[in-house]
């Protein structure tokens, strides 16, 4: 499936991870003083959760499932824990 493809599918019910999938509206960080919405712009699937290490320097930490633009114009990065399909 092209990127282009997941930003035009109907996500309803597809059996993506829990609902959530790439044009989904999110609630991000639900029931917490962090609570804020927006919409899922990438899903990095299987290149997330990886951290990147030079011997015992850590380059990188692990990556995020979700890119999520939020109505403030926000750019982040969370797992699937943090979010919740509006």
């Amino acid at each position: 499936m092209t990127a282009q493809e997941l930003v035009d599918a109907d996500t309803e019910d597809d059996g993506r991870e829990g609902g959530l999938g790439v044009n989904v509206r999110v609630v991000v960080h639900p029931d917490t003083d962090e609570e804020s919405r927006g919409i899922i712009v990438d899903d990095f699937g299987d290149a997330a959760g990886y951290a990147v290490s030079v011997g015992d320097d850590v380059i990188a930490d692990p990556a995020r499932r979700w890119a999520v633009q939020l109505d403030s114009g926000s750019l982040t990065f969370v797992n699937s824990d943090a979010l919740r399909p509006e």
